[in-house]
């Protein structure tokens, strides 16, 4: 089943209007509604730490080696 998004504004009197949809006359469709989720403010940073990184200092050399016992 392939799904459609259509963006639409509930009226006063609770009705709603689709426009354009994607279908022929007389095909038979099935609909389900759904809250709009909001957007996240621009004000949000999803990515804090994006930029932080200047450089690398040899990234494959081994983390905390001593700790591991079976190296020993």
């Amino acid at each position: 089943m392939q799904a459609y998004c259509i963006q639409t504004v509930v009226t006063q009197v609770g009705t709603m209007t689709l426009k354009n949809v994607p279908f022929r006359p007389g095909e038979e469709v099935e609909v389900i509604i759904m809250r709009r989720m909001p957007q996240p403010s621009p004000a949000q940073n999803d990515a804090p730490l994006q930029g932080m990184v200047r450089a690398y200092h040899d990234p494959t050399a081994p983390v905390a080696e001593v700790d591991w016992e079976a190296l020993t």
